[in-house]
């Protein structure tokens, strides 16, 4: 388990992250809200590339985010920045997140990295 903290430390280029979100099924409404209002302020600051959000079927009230970044500095910039971790009040209590930033890898015959 390596903190979002650290590997916000660390200097690659691009980058993907991928929250997870789990939520009480009455607070699903007050995450969709908050996390619209995220994704467009974030689709402003620089280095921003897409973001897509993902819920589990079947009635799940698991969500995953998928955003690609140019480079962790520029993701870094944009979670830092006050504005962005003011907003974070706005998310339900019940609402936990699991964020990780991940690198795009080459293997061959099946996919294209860098």
């Amino acid at each position: 388990v390596v903190p979002i903290f650290l590997q916000l430390a660390t200097e690659q280029s691009p980058v993907i992250l991928v929250n997870v979100f789990n939520v009480e099924a009455q607070d699903i409404p007050a995450l969709l809200e908050a996390w619209a209002a995220d994704a467009n302020w974030m689709k402003q600051q620089p280095g921003y590339i897409s973001t897509q959000l993902h819920r589990g079927i079947g009635g799940s009230t698991v969500f995953m985010n998928y955003a690609i970044w140019e480079s962790v500095a520029h993701f870094r910039a944009a979670f830092s920045h006050p504005s962005f971790k003011s907003a974070l009040e706005h998310y339900p209590s019940s609402a936990v997140a699991s964020p990780h930033l991940f690198e795009r890898l080459t293997v061959p015959n099946l996919c294209v990295g860098p």
